[in-house]
């Protein structure tokens, strides 16, 4: 047997297990990154200690901030060593989990250990960039997967005993990253070679996150965490081409998209605007094969935004079409908001291209993490055609704040809650994950809303769990509240 099998001594393979290539795909951020020129890992570091420097001292994240050779092509500084093993903090997108999980989770469907290739990018880099090379690495990897000798095996005890072919499993903008490479232009025979695409929370027609990240703090006093991934992501590639492309400004009594000026306007850069909605309008025409999508729900989420004076106000919801394209109005002819809410990233329609949909009521990091969303994983990799619970409503919504000052009460809110009695909220310190801090969970103006402090600075995270078995989590960085602030930094 070969020392990379995974399916215990038995001869014989298990039934459910696929003779395909699996490729695992991590969202932005996902992927921890090393400077060749210092010779030190930038990104993906574990622990606390080092996130709290890293967002906090001068020289924290300088070597992620995009030089005049990269914006020009010429890169290779910084290097993706792998996929993301620890938790890590970032404002505004609640934290990024490991990887380590879904991997394992896939490891458990495949024939052997060499049918996974995780695929770490540089994500600071444009989306077409990391697709070009995520095509080359596919076609290398399902080129050895065919040679290996466990794919033989696999071969003869699958019923069909076809060929091995890839499928693909994306968490966020590695949805993206997959889809770039399937355009036929990097290989034409890539599309037929793969058997199906599992997008994890993938923003499809973009985030109103990314625009308020260009923007924030611009003139006003801020944390100083969110002031520097501004300026980090001011020039970066990857972050506008996760700006929204559906209309998604408010402009009086319409709604519009949003435009290179607006872009350049709130911080970011207006030719790298244009150039990511040059790359999304092509890409509409790459079909995904066998797609399905895993997609978070019942989370607030903004929607839409309105911009002023270079400032961005995002909104929780937004206008819906009618079939001839208009904006649904109400009888004063004012345009109607729903609120449609998503996976607190990615508001639910913009991770949707196909009917085939399992919602699920998760955050943005846990879509690739939660055991509800694991379990959908394995029954698509193993080929099953119902993969994942049933559509519908379930779980809650989690509002809390990113970023909290030690020693110091904030609050949790649960949204879509009918009562407290099985409803358990807990803050876990995870340097010290074996003693959860317990949150009573109270009714305060209609809101299910519960008060946590976290004793010392740190990471911690948020678990909700609901009558219904659905549990919701966040991350949340507690700061020394006499650490730094923004206006400091300059």
């Amino acid at each position: 047997m070969d020392k990379h099998r995974q399916h215990g001594q038995d001869d014989a393979l298990p039934d459910h297990v696929t003779q395909d290539a699996v490729v695992v795909v991590p969202g932005i951020m996902g992927s921890t990154l090393h400077d060749t020129t210092t010779g030190k890992d930038v990104w993906g570091i574990g622990g606390a200690s080092w996130l709290l420097k890293a967002w906090t001292l001068p020289s924290g994240l300088k070597s992620l901030t995009m030089t005049e050779d990269e914006l020009e092509g010429r890169t290779g500084r910084i290097k993706a060593t792998g996929l993301l093993r620890h938790s890590v903090w970032t404002p505004y997108l609640a934290g990024s989990e490991p990887y380590t999980d879904l991997v394992d989770t896939v490891r458990t469907s495949v024939a052997d250990d060499a049918a996974i290739l995780e695929f770490a990018y540089d994500w600071r880099l444009p989306v077409a960039v990391n697709g070009r090379l995520l095509a080359d690495a596919a076609r290398t990897h399902l080129t050895a997967w065919r040679r290996h000798p466990a794919h033989a095996e696999a071969r003869g005890h699958r019923v069909d005993q076809r060929e091995g072919r890839l499928v693909f499993v994306a968490h966020s903008m590695g949805g993206l990253v997959t889809r770039a490479a399937l355009d036929p232009a990097h290989d034409g025979d890539l599309q037929g070679d793969t058997r199906g695409v599992i997008t994890l929370g993938t923003p499809f027609r973009g985030s109103v996150k990314a625009a308020v990240i260009l923007a924030t703090g611009r003139g006003t006093p801020v944390p100083l965490p969110h002031r520097r991934l501004r300026a980090m992501c001011a020039t970066m590639p990857g972050l506008h081409d996760l700006l929204p492309q559906y209309r998604s400004v408010r402009a009086g009594d319409d709604v519009r998209h949003l435009t290179p000026s607006d872009v350049a306007g709130i911080g970011g850069s207006a030719e790298l605007a244009r150039n990511a909605a040059r790359f999304h309008h092509a890409q509409q025409a790459i079909t995904l094969p066998g797609h399905r999508s895993v997609v978070g729900v019942n989370q607030p989420t903004w929607q839409n935004l309105t911009i002023s004076g270079g400032e961005v106000e995002p909104h929780p919801d937004g206008p819906r079409q009618n079939s001839d394209g208009s904006l649904v109005r109400d009888r004063q002819d004012r345009v109607r908001w729903f609120r449609v809410h998503g996976d607190g990233t990615v508001y639910k329609e913009s991770a949707v291209l196909t009917d085939t949909v399992t919602h699920l009521p998760l955050q943005h990091g846990e879509v690739a993490r939660a055991r509800t969303a694991l379990d959908a994983v394995t029954e698509i990799v193993r080929d099953d055609v119902n993969p994942g619970p049933p559509l519908g409503e379930a779980g809650c919504g989690l509002t809390a704040p990113d970023l909290v000052e030690a020693g110091r009460p904030w609050k949790l809110r649960l949204t879509d809650v009918a009562a407290l009695p099985g409803l358990s909220c807990r803050l876990t310190d995870l340097d010290d994950p074996s003693r959860p801090m317990h949150l009573t969970p109270v009714w305060e103006d209609g809101t299910a809303t519960a008060t946590a402090t976290a004793p010392a600075p740190g990471l911690y995270r948020i678990d909700v769990r609901t009558p219904d078995g659905f549990t919701i989590t966040q991350l949340v960085m507690a700061a020394d509240p006499a650490g730094p602030r923004a206006e400091a930094e300059d």
